[in-house]
């Protein structure tokens, strides 16, 4: 199986135990979140090796999410601490109905201060993947800096890389630097995983169809419009298609599909699959995410994988 390295902030997580505002729930569940871990933890149960970059705070957050990486299999080595500033958290609600609320506690965290020169050393040579999404060069000038940098590093070493820009507007000073940063980043990319309504923002198109060829005309190969239960649509300079999403039985969190559908899409990519088995296995993926609780739950094995693609999609 393929070498995969990402770049993120993961956070440790508390999940409400019962339904209400976070200000009255009293009891909660301790897990991990973050969009890049999650990709992260998803690949490996797909058996390909993974390597994980960020800060974490030498503190009891930290303490935690190494050792749920590392019980994980994630190779942490490319991980370093910092003694000032903090691990990030993140609360989060339960609700029966649409999306749970969220609350983050991660300015001046520690991942937010990960610099260039904290990754200066770090060899990728016999890595053969590089992903990473729109919120970590959100957090800090500073992180932004350190993601172009290893982008640049990335494809100078020959790894293919693959974006989700996973928008995150309250962590931008606004939508003008969002918007142009997330670009930047995308034309620099091998394949770019956007929502339907992330793809509207961010070319001021509404058809999926120009959104892709937005992006394709700034040099992307593959470009996969993630369209809810309907499905995705992918687009590449030679080929193009509408795969069909999977029956969900029950909604039981939103969060984290997108980062499942990621995980389906660039494990295809990297086991030689064409972009319609990608695509195909991105949207088998987020469904079964959405039938967990939590962030990275429901991300599959293979065998768990590949059994439930068996299933009519529909």
């Amino acid at each position: 199986m393929s070498k995969v390295i990402l770049v993120g902030e993961p956070m440790a997580l508390f999940i409400a135990e019962t339904e209400g505002t976070l200000d009255t729930v009293t009891s909660f569940t301790r897990s991990a979140a973050g969009a890049e871990m999650n990709v992260a933890i998803g690949l490996k149960r797909l058996e390909h090796e993974v390597c994980y970059i960020t800060k974490l705070g030498r503190d009891p957050f930290g303490k935690y999410l190494i050792d749920f990486l590392k019980g994980e299999g994630i190779d942490t080595s490319f991980i370093c601490f910092d003694d000032h500033y903090p691990t990030a958290f993140q609360l989060k609600g339960k609700t029966s109905v649409g999306d749970p609320d969220v609350a983050y506690y991660r300015n001046g965290s520690a991942a937010s201060n990960l610099k260039v020169d904290d990754v200066d050393e770090i060899d990728m040579c016999g890595f053969n993947h590089f992903h990473l999404t729109g919120i970590f060069p959100a957090i800090s000038d500073i992180s932004r800096a350190t993601l172009l940098y290893l982008i640049e590093k990335a494809k100078n070493n020959g790894l293919t890389t693959s974006f989700d820009p996973n928008l995150r507007p309250s962590l931008w000073k606004d939508s003008t630097d969002m918007v142009a940063t997330i670009n930047k980043i995308a034309f620099r990319c091998d394949t770019v995983l956007p929502g339907i309504s992330e793809g509207k923002i961010l070319t001021g198109f509404n058809h999926e169809k120009d959104i892709a060829d937005f992006y394709l005309s700034h040099g992307v190969k593959n470009v996969v419009i993630k369209m809810g239960p309907k499905g995705a649509y992918v687009k590449t300079q030679t080929e193009e298609a509408y795969i069909g999403g999977y029956h969900v039985e029950k909604v039981i969190d939103t969060v984290g599909a997108g980062d499942g559908f990621a995980v389906g899409f660039i494990s295809g990519l990297l086991e030689n699959k064409d972009v319609r088995e990608c695509a195909d296995r991105a949207n088998a993926i987020g469904a079964l995410q959405v039938m967990h609780k939590g962030d990275n739950e429901g991300l599959p094995t293979r065998e768990q994988l590949f059994g439930f693609m068996e299933k009519k999609a529909l």
